[in-house]
C-alpha cells in the first residue's frame, strides 16, 4: 500500500536575491545534515560513508549551478517564481 502526501515547501515570487537566500539555505541545509549524519553513523556504528558523500557532492554541484544562475539574474534584476513542492509515500 503507498499513501502520497504533497506538501508545499516554497510557493512564491522571489527577487534574485531572496531566491540566492531561500534555496542556498535549504541546500546548505542539506550539506550539514548529511555531514552529521555521515560522522555519526561513522563513529557510532562504522558505516561506509559512501552515500552520504556522494550525495554531498551532487547538492555542491546543485549549488554551484543554482548560484552561477542566480549570479546573473542579479545582474539583470530577475525575479524568479519558485514552486518546491515535497512528496512523501508512506511505503509498506
Amino acid at each position: 500500500m503507498q499513501d502520497l502526501k504533497e506538501f508545499k515547501l516554497i510557493d512564491g515570487l522571489f527577487t534574485a536575491e531572496e531566491a540566492t537566500q531561500v534555496l542556498t539555505a535549504l541546500i546548505n541545509y542539506k550539506i550539514d545534515y548529511h555531514n552529521r549524519e555521515d560522522f555519526s553513523n561513522h563513529i557510532r556504528f562504522n558505516k561506509n560513508p559512501e552515500h552520504s558523500n556522494k550525495r554531498i557532492a551532487q547538492l555542491v554541484e546543485s549549488k554551484d549551478l543554482l548560484q552561477s544562475l542566480l549570479n546573473k539574474a542579479i545582474d539583470g534584476k530577475l525575479n524568479f517564481k519558485i514552486d518546491g513542492t515535497i512528496k512523501i509515500t508512506v511505503e509498506a
